[in-house]
């Protein structure tokens, strides 16, 4: 029977311990302490080192480059990221952060809406697995339990771009939504956001169709528009007027959204790709009054 080792301990890499300890054995590897009496019918346990070849990565963006330089790593293991974010500073996507330390034949990543709270409860969600390697895509998408629909396909670019990008225009749809907007403006966000993210997604290879799906589409409309959504509530906090420091205190966990929208910001000016939603995002965490970023949009 397959063990899986989780390299993360956070909301999201404890959920997916959750999920995958229907089917098999899970272990976590996590800094913090965890409660692992998880009512599952394999056990789970929290452990100091991977224990296994089937390794899945919840690791902030932010901190996966420092944790891959400092693991060894078994050139049979097989890796599912499910990290969501670009790197600031060095632009690079999961993918080529990984690519320095893993085969890109042993790597997927994981992508589309599922709330790590809803996760635990059970409930019903689709999530996509992206590889180069789509028999590695199917046998973890086999590991999951009934209650998540898996799909597979080979757009690894497009799924990491969807699932980065999707957190920043949460943001502006908190904001959206704090400085009581209204739902035609809200929906006009949220369309020009999705198209935001294709264009440029598409610039470096993603598929249309992953922007249209799961990957994209699906995680924009779960995480602009719900308070479980960790960047939509940065996006409101901001909207009431809230200092960043305060507002990430509160959600006590990391909302990838704000480094992702300074890496796209990056990116997008170096490339010349239109992204007007992004650059008010980045101008309001800089400082720019929310409702004065989010007519200008409206006035674009």
């Amino acid at each position: 029977m397959n063990t899986i080792s989780i390299c993360g301990g956070g909301a999201w890499g404890s959920a997916l311990a959750f999920a995958f300890a229907h089917k098999q054995p899970v272990s976590i590897i996590s800094r913090r302490k965890l409660i692992c009496d998880w009512n599952t019918p394999f056990p789970i346990r929290q452990t100091s080192k991977v224990e296994s070849k089937l390794i899945v990565i919840a690791i902030s963006t932010a901190h996966l480059r420092v944790w891959l330089e400092s693991t060894k790593h078994h050139k049979d293991s097989k890796y599912l990221f499910a990290s969501k974010g670009i790197e600031e500073g060095s632009g690079a996507f999961v993918h080529q952060i990984a690519q320095n330390f893993i085969q890109t034949e042993n790597l997927c990543c994981l992508s589309g809406p599922s709330f790590a709270a809803e996760v635990r409860q059970s409930l019903p969600c689709a999530i996509a697995i992206h590889s180069q390697n789509l028999d590695l895509a199917k046998e973890f998408a086999s590991l999951f339990p009934s209650f998540i629909k898996p799909y597979v396909g080979n757009d690894i670019v497009g799924a990491e771009i969807a699932g980065a990008y999707k957190n920043v225009i949460a943001i502006a749809g908190g904001i959206c939504d704090g400085l009581c907007l209204g739902n035609n403006a809200k929906a006009a966000l949220l369309a020009r956001g999705l198209v935001e993210m294709e264009r440029f997604g598409c610039y470096f290879g993603g598929k249309t169709e992953t922007f249209l799906g799961l990957e994209g589409s699906g995680d924009l409309f779960l995480t602009a528009g719900s308070k479980l959504s960790r960047n939509y509530r940065v996006g409101l906090g901001l909207a009431q007027g809230k200092q960043i420091e305060v507002i990430l205190q509160e959600i006590g966990e990391v909302a990838e959204g704000i480094k992702t929208a300074k890496a796209i910001f990056a990116i997008a000016a170096k490339h010349k790709i239109y992204t007007p939603i992004v650059n008010e995002v980045v101008a309001i965490l800089n400082g720019k009054s929310c409702k004065e970023g989010i007519l200008s949009l409206m006035n674009r």
